[in-house]
C-alpha cells in the first residue's frame, strides 16, 4: 500500500505544544498560524504524562480539543506517539528500565529518553499507550501522518545494563548462530578473549585496555537495531489501526550524530524525515545543510520532510547565537532545494519554562513585533509560491559513498591515526563539488550505481566483499571511481585485508602500499603539483597505475601520492593523502571533467545552485551566500517562481537572497 502525505504543496509548520500554555492562548495560535501560512504541525510529542497520569488511566480530553481545533482551522496534524519521554510513575514502578552507562552508573529520570531500549517493561508500556492513541485517532480528520517517537537514540543510543547484555547476546546468536563463528569473526584468540558460553559475553563496558574492535562494532550495530525494533513495533500498532496513514520518525542526519545506521532504517519509513541543526562554530554552515539534505534525499530515494530546524538560536551548544539577516530563509529554501517537501521548526511558540526555554521558535518570546516573525511569514508565502515543486527529484550524476559501519569502524580506538573523522573526510571531498554546483547523491557501497558517471569513496575503511566488488565493477563497466586513503583496509568483521593496502581496492587501483606514515597534527608534506598534504601519507608502489602527484619532502620523497589507473572500461583514482582544499578541488575538477559530470548551471562563485526535476519542468534553486547581487544565466523562457516574473534569459539574485527558476525540462 502506498502511504502518502495528504497535505497540498510544501508542508509548513513545526512542533506545536499547546498543552504548555493556557487554553485562551490557543485561539491566538490558530490566528497566527493562518497569518504565517502554516499547513501542518506535529503534536503530542512529549505528552505521555498528561495522557496517562497513572498506569492504565487515560485522559485524552485535552488532545481531543487540540486536534478538533486544528481541523476546524484547516491545519493538518502529524500526530506523535509520546514514547520519547516516559512519565515519572513509570520509572518509580520500573526502576530497572532506567539506562546504565558504560561505567555501570544507572541514570535517573528527569529529562527525556531516560529508558533502556531493551527494557521489556518500557516496550510494553510504550505499545500500550500507542495502541490507545491509534484506536482513538485512527479516523480523526486532522491526522495525516503518524510521528513515531522522537529522535531515536539522541540521548540513549547505548545502555549497558544486564537486560541490554541479554538482548545483545540474543542479537549475536541470530547473527552468528554458533560461538565458533562469533569467536572467528571477533578474532578472540587475541588476548585470550575466546568465549565458551554465550553468557560470558557482555557489552563493551569500561575496561582496563582497548576492547575488541569487532565486539565494539557489533555493539554499535546491535544498538541501532534495538532502537529500530522499537520503531517497527510502534509503527505496526499504528498501521493496524490506520493502514493508509503514513508513518515517519525524525532522523538526525547532522554533523554530531552517528548512532543509527539510517540505510537500515530508511526502508521502514513511509516518509523519511529529518531534524537538522547548525553547528554555531561552523563558519560555512550552508555546506553542512547541503550535505545533510543530499544525504537525506538519498536515504529517502526522493523527496523527504524537514521535521525540525531552528528559526534562530538553539539552546544546547556552548554559545547559542541568533541567525543573521536572511539566514532563516536561506536555510529553509536550501533544504527545499535538496528535496524537502516539508519545512518545519522546533517549535511553534517559544517556551517560557523548561529545558528548552532559550531555543528559538516560529513565534519568539518577543512576539509578532520581531524579525523572526516577519521572516516566518515571508517564508510561508515563499513555500506557497513553490507548491508545484513538490515531488520533484534530484538530477545527480556523481555519488559519494557513505556507510555507517565504515564510520563506526574508522573511529574506533587504536587506529594508525586518531585524527581521522569520517564526516570531516567526506565533507572535504563534498565541499569542492558543492562550490562548483555539481549535484551529488550519497550511496551505500552495494547500491545500484548504473545512473552515475563518477563515484567517490573518500573514507571507506571498512567494506564488505559485496560492496567492494560493486564499486570496482562500476569502474570496470566504464565509470570513474576515486578512493581516499585508509579505505578498503578491513572486511565486515574489522579484519585487516592482507597482501598489501588498500586491501579490497588494491587490484582495481593498480597500487600496493606496504607501510603507512600518518602525519602528526600540524604536519604536512609537499606535493609535486605545488600543493600540500596533511593527515596521511603512505609508501605507495605502482602496479599498473600512473603517478599523478608525488610527495616532494619527508621520508617518502618521490613516492606517488595520487594515482590514476585504467580498470576495465573505466578509470580508478587513489588519493593517498589529504590534499589542501585548492589542490583537492583541482583534482576533483579533473576527475569529473574526464567523467563528463557538469555543474547544474553556470553560477558565479558564492551562489549555491541546485536543480530539482519535475514531470513538466526543472526547478533551479539559486542561493546567494555573498554580499553582492549576482546574475545567473537561465533558459530564455524561464520564470522566477518567488516573484512570478519572467526571467528572460537571466535572473539577478540579490545579496543574501534566494531565487527559484522554473525552466523547461533539460533547460
Amino acid at each position: 500500500m502506498s502511504r502518502v502525505l495528504n497535505v497540498p504543496g510544501i508542508a509548513y509548520g513545526g512542533d506545536y505544544n499547546p498543552e504548555q500554555w493556557p487554553e485562551e492562548v490557543w485561539a491566538e495560535d490558530m490566528r497566527l498560524m493562518a497569518e504565517a501560512g502554516v499547513t501542518m504541525v506535529s503534536v503530542n510529542i512529549f505528552s505521555w504524562a498528561l495522557l496517562e497520569p497513572a498506569e492504565g488511566t487515560y485522559d485524552f480530553s485535552r488532545l481531543d480539543r487540540i486536534l478538533d481545533l486544528l481541523h476546524a482551522n484547516g491545519i493538518a496534524a502529524d500526530l506523535a506517539t509520546p514514547t520519547a519521554a516516559p512519565p515519572a510513575w513509570f520509572f518509580v514502578a520500573h526502576p530497572d528500565a532506567l539506562p546504565v552507562d558504560k561505567d555501570g552508573r544507572r541514570l535517573s529520570y528527569g529529562s527525556r529518553q531516560t529508558f533502556c531500549p531493551s527494557s521489556p517493561a518500557y516496550r510494553e508500556a510504550a505499545l500500550r499507550i500507542v495502541g490507545e492513541l491509534a484506536r482513538r485517532y485512527a479516523d480523526h480528520p486532522a491526522v495525516v501522518m503518524w510521528h513515531v517517537h522522537n529522535e531515536y537514540g539522541c540521548h540513549n543510543a547505548e545502555c549497558y545494563c544486564d537486560t541490554s547484555a541479554a538482548a545483545f547476546r540474543d542479537w549475536l546468536q541470530d547473527r552468528y548462530a554458533s560461538l565458533d563463528a562469533l569467536n572467528n569473526a571477533w578474532g578472540t584468540t587475541f588476548w585470550s578473549q575466546w568465549y565458551y558460553d554465550w553468557d560470558q559475553i557482555l557489552p563493551p563496558r569500561a575496561t582496563g585496555a582497548v576492547p575488541n574492535p569487532t565486539h565494539q562494532l557489533d555493539w554499535r550495530r546491535f544498538c541501532s537495531d534495538a532502537l529500530l525494533s522499537l520503531y517497527e513495533a510502534e509503527r505496526d500498532v499504528l498501521r493496524e489501526a490506520a493502514p493508509a496513514t503514513p508513518a515517519t520518525t525524525n532522523f538526525m542526519v547532522m554533523y554530531n550524530f552517528d548512532a543509527l545506521d539510517y540505510w537500515r532504517w530508511a526502508p521502514e519509513l513511509d516518509i523519511v524525515s529529518n531534524d537538522h541543526y547548525l553547528q554555531s562554530a561552523d563558519p560555512e554552515s550552508e555546506i553542512d545543510i547541503a550535505l545533510s539534505g543530499d544525504l537525506v534525499r538519498s536515504l529517502a530515494g526522493g523527496p523527504w520532510l524537514l521535521m525540525e530546524h531552528s528559526t534562530g538560536a538553539v539552546n544546547w551548544q556552548p554559545v547559542n547565537r541568533a541567525k543573521t539577516a536572511g539566514e532563516l530563509r536561506r536555510n529553509a529554501l536550501s533544504h527545499v532545494a535538496r528535496g524537502a517537501d516539508g519545512i518545519a521548526y522546533f517549535q511553534w511558540r517559544a517556551a517560557k519554562a523548561g529545558a528548552e526555554q532559550w531555543h528559538s521558535a516560529m513565534l519568539p518570546h518577543a512576539g509578532t513585533d520581531s524579525q523572526i516573525w516577519r521572516d516566518v511569514v515571508r517564508l510561508g508565502a515563499d513555500l506557497r509560491a513553490l507548491a508545484e515543486v513538490r515531488g520533484a527529484v534530484g538530477t545527480a550524476e556523481a555519488a559519494i559513498v557513505w556507510d555507517w559501519n565504515a564510520r563506526w569502524a574508522l573511529e574506533l580506538p587504536s587506529q594508525p591515526s586518531g585524527e581521522l573523522r569520517f564526516q570531516d573526510l567526506v565533507r572535504t571531498w563534498y565541499e569542492p563539488l558543492w562550490r562548483a554546483g555539481v549535484a551529488v547523491d550519497f550511496v551505500r557501497p552495494d547500491a545500484d550505481l548504473s545512473r552515475y558517471r563518477l563515484v567517490l569513496a573518500p573514507s571507506l575503511y571498512l567494506v564488505d566483499d559485496e560492496g567492494a566488488a560493486n564499486l570496482t565493477s562500476f569502474a570496470e563497466r566504464g565509470g570513474t571511481l576515486a578512493v581516499g586513503f585508509h579505505s578498503g583496509m578491513v572486511d565486515a568483521n574489522c579484519h585487516v585485508r592482507l597482501s598489501g593496502y588498500p586491501g579490497a581496492f588494491r587490484e582495481a587501483l593498480g597500487v600496493r602500499t606496504d607501510e603507512l606514515f600518518p602525519l602528526l597534527p600540524n604536519e604536512s608534506v609537499g606535493l609535486s603539483d605545488g600543493g600540500t598534504g596533511t593527515l596521511w601519507s603512505e609508501r605507495v608502489r605502482l602496479e599498473g597505475a600512473e603517478a599523478v602527484t608525488s610527495y616532494t619532502d619527508g621520508p617518502l620523497t618521490g613516492v606517488p601520492a595520487v594515482t590514476r589507473n585504467s580498470h576495465g572500461a573505466g578509470t580508478t583514482w587513489y588519493v593517498a593523502t589529504q590534499p589542501d582544499p585548492t589542490t583537492l578541488a583541482a583534482l576533483l575538477d579533473r576527475m569529473r571533467a574526464e567523467a563528463g559530470v557538469r555543474p547544474v548551471c553556470e553560477a558565479p562563485q558564492g551562489v549555491e545552485a541546485t536543480r530539482r526535476r519535475g514531470t513538466e519542468a526543472d526547478y533551479l534553486f539559486l542561493v546567494n551566500h555573498t554580499a553582492e547581487d549576482a546574475r545567473v544565466p537561465v533558459s530564455p523562457d524561464a520564470t522566477e517562481l518567488l516573484t512570478g516574473k519572467p526571467a528572460a534569459g537571466s535572473v539577478v539574485v540579490p545579496a543574501g537572497e534566494t531565487a527559484v527558476v522554473r525552466e523547461p525540462l533539460g533547460g
